[in-house]
């Protein structure tokens, strides 16, 4: 376990996570992991991702415990009142309130945030949605993939001559957790001057398409329906998985310097001299005729070793590892980014490092847990 020198950034700062899945999830522990107290509610069966395995620890699916570090839980049935009192005198305590409830349902029971808006002014009420509130498809439920079908972003991804791909992870879901956290903290930052708290909205269809980018720039600029391009920059090249004598490499070259270097280290200095090929534009317009000319190159090539020199040269570059060997990597211990708890608890660690209030694991996912601290 990890525990800090001093205390997280947001330490002081109470927040109430009634979310369940992943986006409100993961945006609590993103908040938990600096510092601030999180109690997660869940209703008597638990959060549907318990069950979402295998592999399951104790009864409980790994998924669950991918998302919900750094909170303390409890169980409370709100569709009775005794539990709603004990939930109100929760938020009375928070400065952060976090749910994904369909729309409307808090409000049936009496505690919406209208409502708590009025009775606790200073909450910070964060809402994840699939689509918003309102509008043509407001209120309707939304999941990773079915946003990721309908914003575009299973239409530009996988190979050129295959149909429309979901990305293998559930990227609208993450990122949406992570604008929540986002306007959370922008929100706690205003009330720094105004006293007030107010509605924070992430919806999963607005950070997808918030992902499109830059086929959304591309289609606003030209007015063409992007492509699947496989592996391969819909704009620059060579970006792409290219063959090698061994294992294929991930080169991603984004100027004319780096072009010249690459070209360079595979034995082809006079390439990037070519009129085809000098320009970012013209390799982007000729990338089928040059990718022919560099895998034929480094098919004599050991794509390991090749990483190493085409780093070495400042052009980036890097082996395509499987998930197994990329958690295994020496720099990703390095970077603190597996982090071991109490009972053999293993997950990742938070991305965000900052120098003076580092982020910590301090509970290990179902920490039970009835209030918050008390204050400083």
């Amino acid at each position: 376990m990890h525990l800090p020198s001093q205390p997280g950034a947001l330490a002081g700062i109470r927040v109430l996570d009634l979310s369940r899945i992943l986006g409100g999830p993961y945006c609590g522990q993103i908040l938990g992991d600096h510092g601030a107290d999180v109690l997660k509610v869940e209703p008597p069966g638990g959060d549907d991702t318990r069950t979402w395995g295998p592999p399951f620890r104790d009864g409980v699916a790994s998924y669950y415990h991918g998302l919900n570090r750094n909170k303390r839980i409890q169980h409370l049935d709100l569709t009775t009142a005794e539990d709603r009192e004990r939930l109100l005198a929760l938020v009375a305590e928070a400065d952060v309130l976090i749910e994904n409830f369909k729309t409307g349902t808090m409000e049936r029971w009496g505690i919406g945030q209208a409502e708590l808006s009025q009775r606790f002014p200073r909450l910070v009420w964060c809402r994840v949605t699939g689509f918003g509130s309102d509008g043509p498809l407001g209120a309707l439920p939304g999941y990773d993939a079915a946003v990721q079908a309908m914003t575009g972003i299973m239409s530009i991804n996988g190979e050129a001559d295959g149909g429309p791909l979901r990305v293998g992870l559930p990227v609208v879901d993450m990122v949406t957790g992570m604008n929540a956290a986002l306007g959370v903290l922008m929100a706690l930052q205003e009330r720094e001057r105004s006293g007030r708290g107010q509605l924070v909205e992430a919806a999963l269809y607005d950070s997808g398409l918030a992902l499109l980018h830059p086929h959304a720039a591309n289609w606003f600029m030209d007015g063409r329906a992007p492509k699947r391009t496989g592996n391969a920059h819909p704009n620059i090249y060579p970006y792409d998985a290219l063959r090698t004598g061994t294992d294929p490499v991930f080169v991603a070259v984004g100027n004319d310097r780096q072009f010249g270097a690459f070209c360079r280290v595979i034995g082809l200095p006079d390439l990037s001299a070519d009129a085809d090929y000098a320009t970012a534009g013209a390799r982007s317009a000729n990338r089928n005729a040059l990718k022919a000319v560099l895998e034929a190159q480094m098919a004599a090539l050991d794509g390991r070793a090749l990483v190493e020199d085409l780093m070495a040269a400042g052009v980036p570059a890097a082996p395509v590892l499987d998930v197994e060997s990329a958690l295994r990597h020496p720099h990703t211990a390095h970077r603190g980014m597996v982090v071991e708890m109490e009972g053999g608890w293993r997950g990742l660690g938070s991305p965000i490092k900052l120098d003076r209030t580092p982020a910590s694991y301090r509970h290990v996912p179902l920490t039970p847990g009835t209030a918050f601290a008390p204050r400083d």
